[in-house]
C-alpha cells in the first residue's frame, strides 16, 4: 500500500508538470502559477489570496418614483500580497448613461443618467468622484495606501433614476421594480489581472468577489420585497396571517399561496407603516438583487436538498396573477433544486433559497432569476431550470464570467440538458437542445463561430453566444461519454470542491480534471478549447478484412467527438457500436474503426446525436 501511493504520488507529480507544459497557457497566467497563487494539479497554490468586503447597505425604492436613493458601509480587506493605493469601484448602472460602452444600441427608454454619487468616504475622510463619467468603472485613489492584510472603510451615498425599459433590471412595470447592479462596490483584485476594469456592457456577466451582506429596503405599505437571502424580520414587515402562510411554506412540499390577488386587492398583506424597512442578510455570496411590487402574487414551498442534514431550502415565486406558466414556477422549482442537488452535479444547493421573479430578463441572480412570461410552460421551465442551474457555476464558485462566460454558461447549458431529459424525456430534451444550442453555430460558417473557446469573451462579439453556451457544453458531454459517469462526476465534484468560494479560471479547470482522474486530458482540452475545429465526420471508405470489416473515418472538423457506428447488414439485421472520443487521442485527423462480424454488410452510418455534423452526406456509405 505505501508503495503504490508512493508511485501514484510520482507520477500525479510528473502529471503536473506535463499538463504545465502542454497547454497554452498566456503571460498573465503564467505569472500566476510562477507566483504560486495557482497551482499545476488543478488546485488553488500555497499562496492564493481572495480580498472580500462586508457590505451594509440601505436603499430607498418608493414606486412610482423611478429615484432610487442608497447609502452604504463597505469594509474592504486586502488579504493580497500587494499594497493598494486606489480602489476600482465598479459602477454597473452607468451603463444606462449616453455615451456608455454597451454590447447593442440603447433605446430612449433605457437611458438614465446613471449613478450620482452623493458622498465618499474613506475611513471618515471625503473624497471626491466624478460621477459625470459614462464608465462602470471608477479609480478612487486613496489617501493612505492599503497595507497587505489591512483593510479600509467606505461610506457612499448615491442616488440613480431607474429605467423605463427594464432589462436585466429596470421598471418592470408603473408599480413593480426590479434592481440588480443597484450598489456601487469594489471590483474584484486577483492574482493574475489586478483590478477587473473591463467595462459592463450589458452582456457579459459576473465577475464579484464573495462579501458578507447586510440589505435594508425601504419600500411603501402594501408592496412585498423580495430579495437575495434570509429575510430578518417578517414579523415586522408582514401582517401575522402572511408572516405565519410564510413560516409554514419553509417545510411544505405542496405550494403555499402566502399573497393571492385577492388578499393584495385587500392592501393589508404588509404592516402598514407610511414605509417599511425589510432587512436581509446573505454571507459569503457574491452579489444581491431585490424585486418589489404591490400586486404581484406570492408562492412559496421547499424541498429536502442535503440528504445528510435534511436541510430544505425555500422555492419561491412573485408574478402576475395571469401568468401561468409562473403558477407552475414554485413546484418546478423544487423540482430543479432537488433534482441539481441529487443528480448534476450533485451538489445539495448551497443556499437557503429560490426566487423566481417575473420579469424580461431570463437573467440568474443569487438566489433569485429575474425570468420572462412564455405561454409555453415548458420552455418557461427550461428557462427557470437553467438561470437556477447558474447557483453552482458562478455563484458557488466565483467564476469571471467578463472574461470566460464557457466556465459557467456552458454549464448550465449542459445542466439544463440533463434535468430536461428527466422531465420530459431524452428525445425532447435533445431536440430542444439540438435547436437551440447547437443548430445555430454548426449551420453558421461565418469565420467567427469558429473561434476558440478559450478566445476570452470580453473580445467576442460575434460568436460570442456559441462559444460561452453550445461549444463548451458539447466539450461537457463529450468528456462524460469519454469518462464515464462515475469518474467524470468524481472530476467535477472535486473541481467543485476545490474552488468553491474562489476564482477559478480555465487552466484550473484543465488541471484538476486530469489531476484527480489521473489521465493527461491535455490532447482532449486543447482539441476543444484551443482550435478553431468544428464537427464534420467523412466516412472514407468501408472494407472487407479478415474477421470483419474497417471503417476508415476522416475528422474534417476536427472535434473529438462521441459518435455511433449504425450497421445495417444484407439479412436486413442492424447494429449499433458507441465511439467515445478516446478513439481521436492519437490521431484526431483519421481513425480506423474494426467491425468485427462474419455478416456480410449493406450500409454504415455515423450518428453524433447532439454532435451534430455541418455536412450529413458524407456520413453514410453503402457497400458495393
Amino acid at each position: 500500500m505505501i508503495r503504490k501511493f508512493i508511485l501514484s504520488a510520482f507520477a500525479c507529480a510528473m502529471l503536473a508538470q506535463v499538463q504545465a507544459q502542454d497547454l497554452y497557457m498566456p503571460r498573465d497566467i503564467q505569472q500566476a502559477y510562477n507566483k504560486g497563487t495557482r497551482s499545476a494539479d488543478g488546485k488553488p497554490g500555497k499562496n492564493y489570496w481572495q480580498n472580500y468586503g462586508r457590505y451594509n447597505i440601505t436603499i430607498t425604492a418608493l414606486p412610482p418614483n423611478r429615484n432610487i436613493k442608497g447609502t452604504e458601509q463597505i469594509t474592504y480587506i486586502n488579504n493580497s500580497p500587494d499594497t493598494i493605493k486606489g480602489l476600482n469601484m465598479k459602477l454597473i448602472l452607468n451603463i444606462h448613461k449616453p455615451g456608455a460602452a454597451r454590447w447593442a444600441n440603447a433605446q430612449p427608454d433605457y437611458l438614465t443618467p446613471g449613478i450620482q454619487i452623493d458622498t465618499f468616504l474613506i475611513n471618515g475622510q471625503p473624497k471626491k468622484v466624478n460621477s459625470a463619467m459614462a464608465t462602470t468603472n471608477q479609480m478612487v485613489s486613496l489617501p493612505k495606501p492599503l497595507m497587505p492584510h489591512d483593510s479600509v472603510k467606505l461610506d457612499i451615498a448615491w442616488h440613480y433614476q431607474i429605467s423605463l425599459e427594464s432589462g436585466r433590471e429596470g421598471m418592470i412595470d408603473s408599480t413593480t421594480y426590479y434592481l440588480a447592479y443597484f450598489y456601487p462596490r469594489v471590483s474584484v483584485y486577483d492574482d493574475y489581472n489586478g483590478w477587473d476594469r473591463l467595462p459592463f456592457i450589458d452582456a457579459q456577466e459576473f465577475y464579484n468577489d464573495f462579501n458578507d451582506y447586510t440589505l435594508q429596503v425601504k419600500a411603501p405599505k402594501n408592496y412585498i420585497v423580495w430579495a437575495t437571502g434570509t429575510l430578518q424580520n417578517p414579523n415586522q414587515v408582514l401582517q401575522p396571517e402572511y408572516a405565519k402562510r410564510l413560516q409554514a411554506s419553509m417545510t411544505s412540499d405542496s405550494t403555499i399561496h402566502v399573497a393571492t390577488a385577492a388578499d393584495l386587492a385587500k392592501k393589508g398583506i404588509t404592516a402598514q407603516n407610511d414605509v417599511n424597512t425589510w432587512i436581509w442578510k446573505a454571507n459569503d455570496i457574491s452579489d444581491m438583487a431585490v424585486g418589489i411590487s404591490d400586486h404581484y402574487v406570492w408562492d412559496a414551498a421547499s424541498t429536502i436538498v442535503d440528504d445528510a442534514t435534511h436541510r430544505r431550502a425555500s422555492m419561491q415565486a412573485a408574478f402576475l396573477d395571469n401568468a401561468e406558466d409562473f403558477h407552475h414556477a414554485v413546484q418546478n422549482g423544487r423540482n430543479s433544486l432537488s433534482w441539481l442537488s441529487h443528480n448534476w452535479p450533485g451538489v445539495p444547493y448551497p443556499f437557503p433559497k429560490m426566487t423566481s421573479f417575473q420579469g424580461f430578463a431570463d437573467m440568474e441572480y443569487p438566489m433569485m432569476v429575474n425570468d420572462s412570461h412564455n405561454d409555453d410552460v415548458y420552455f418557461s421551465q427550461f428557462v427557470q431550470d437553467h438561470e437556477i442551474a447558474h447557483t453552482y457555476f458562478p455563484f458557488y464558485m466565483g467564476i469571471n464570467e467578463s472574461r470566460y462566460a464557457f466556465m459557467d454558461e456552458g454549464w448550465a447549458t449542459t445542466f439544463e440538458r440533463l434535468i430536461g431529459t428527466a422531465e420530459v424525456g431524452a428525445q425532447k430534451a435533445d431536440s430542444l437542445y439540438k435547436d437551440f444550442r447547437i443548430d445555430r453555430w454548426i449551420n453558421d460558417i461565418s469565420t467567427t463561430e469558429d473561434l476558440p473557446v478559450i478566445t476570452p469573451s470580453s473580445e467576442l462579439k460575434g460568436g460570442y453566444g456559441n462559444n460561452s453556451y453550445g461549444k463548451p457544453s458539447l466539450s461537457y458531454f463529450a468528456l462524460k461519454d469519454m469518462l464515464g459517469d462515475a469518474l467524470f462526476k468524481k472530476a467535477l465534484h472535486g473541481y467543485m470542491d476545490r474552488w468553491h468560494g474562489k476564482h477559478p479560471i480555465p487552466w484550473d479547470y484543465f488541471n484538476s480534471m486530469s489531476n484527480i482522474t489521473g489521465r493527461n486530458l491535455n490532447w482532449f482540452f486543447n482539441n476543444w478549447f484551443f482550435t478553431n475545429y468544428y464537427i464534420d465526420l467523412d466516412i472514407k471508405n468501408v472494407s472487407k478484412v479478415n474477421g470483419g470489416y474497417t471503417v476508415v473515418i476522416k475528422n474534417i472538423g476536427g472535434f473529438a467527438i462521441p459518435f455511433d457506428v449504425k450497421v445495417t447488414y444484407a439479412d436486413g439485421t442492424s447494429e449499433t457500436i458507441h465511439q467515445t472520443p478516446a478513439v481521436w487521442e492519437k490521431n484526431q485527423k483519421q481513425i480506423t474503426v474494426s467491425l468485427k462480424t462474419d455478416k456480410t454488410i449493406k450500409s454504415v452510418v455515423l450518428d453524433g446525436g447532439i454532435f451534430m455534423d455541418a455536412h450529413v452526406n458524407n456520413n453514410k456509405f453503402v457497400v458495393k
